[in-house]
């Protein structure tokens, strides 16, 4: 592990004073379940550290009057256990008992979730995010059953968030601060395909930090989470499947299914939806 500036700052104003411009100046540590590990293997070499786990700013999950805020500092286990999310919005908490790590699940938080850097094993042994060498893929002649199978770009990892495909099923957004003011983003636009290796996966600038979620009021919105994975133990998922139904009646009218661990972003099933419209 490289050398390295630590800073545990009082409050999130502090935080957004503490951060870079550019990728690689400044690295934010929560539960430290991804970063620690991208450190130890010289994947991310930050500067400077800046520990946010115990600013207030981050955490709690409250009732809205448009719905429900979950703070990003909020661990997965915090989420799993909370009456406010298990009373309208199941597929989150199917998506956190999916994770089957208890240290990850006890350490681990909402924003380090959706945060978390590719799991593709050529990005994590130093290739690059498109797992490139000598200006070759390596992913589409090499080693790929874990990789993309949705895919037109040059990424071909897949997007390794657990709770991303649910809160775009839920029509979620995520808070982003910097130290400018604070921008809201759709969950459905905070992933992206990146088509170089300088870029990032997820919308989230270098000055920036996710600060929240805000999900809309589930009432009438049957929803849920599915996980096919090789084993019930720590393992990550093959693939997920988020849906949301919204009915009227006994009849659909209108449908969300969000796929994920499918392509090197959360895959929405827009034919699959409107097949269970109606």
């Amino acid at each position: 592990m490289q050398a390295f500036e630590y800073a545990s700052p009082a409050t999130l104003k502090e935080a957004l004073s503490l951060l870079g411009t550019k990728w690689g100046e400044a690295d934010v540590l929560a539960g430290g379940t991804d970063l620690l590990s991208l450190m130890k293997d010289y994947v991310h070499t930050p500067k400077r550290v800046v520990n946010v786990k115990g600013l207030k700013e981050l955490g709690g999950i409250a009732k809205t009057a448009g719905g429900l805020r979950i703070g990003a500092a909020v661990t997965v286990d915090e989420l799993a256990a909370s009456a406010l999310v298990r009373t309208e919005y199941p597929a989150l908490v199917q998506a956190a008992r999916g994770i089957t790590s208890p240290q990850i699940r006890n350490m681990g938080t909402v924003g380090g979730d959706l945060c978390q850097r590719p799991r593709c094993w050529y990005f994590r042994q130093g290739f690059g995010l498109l797992g490139m060498k000598d200006g070759a893929s390596l992913v589409e002649k090499g080693e790929n059953k874990y990789h993309a199978i949705f895919a037109s770009g040059p990424a071909r990892f897949v997007s390794a968030s657990s709770f991303g495909p649910a809160l775009i099923a839920l029509g979620a957004k995520v808070k982003l601060a910097s130290a400018s003011g604070v921008r809201e983003v759709e969950a459905a636009k905070f992933f992206v395909a990146p088509s170089s290796g300088d870029a990032r996966e997820i919308a989230l600038l270098p000055n920036e930090i996710l600060t929240e979620v805000v999900i809309p009021s589930a009432v009438g919105v049957k929803n849920a989470t599915y996980e096919v994975r090789h084993k019930e133990a720590l393992d990550w998922p093959l693939a997920t499947a988020s849906v949301a139904l919204r009915m009227k009646g006994a009849a659909v009218a209108s449908a969300m299914v969000v796929l994920g661990y499918v392509a090197a972003t959360t895959w929405l099933e827009v034919e699959a939806a409107k097949a269970l419209e109606g």
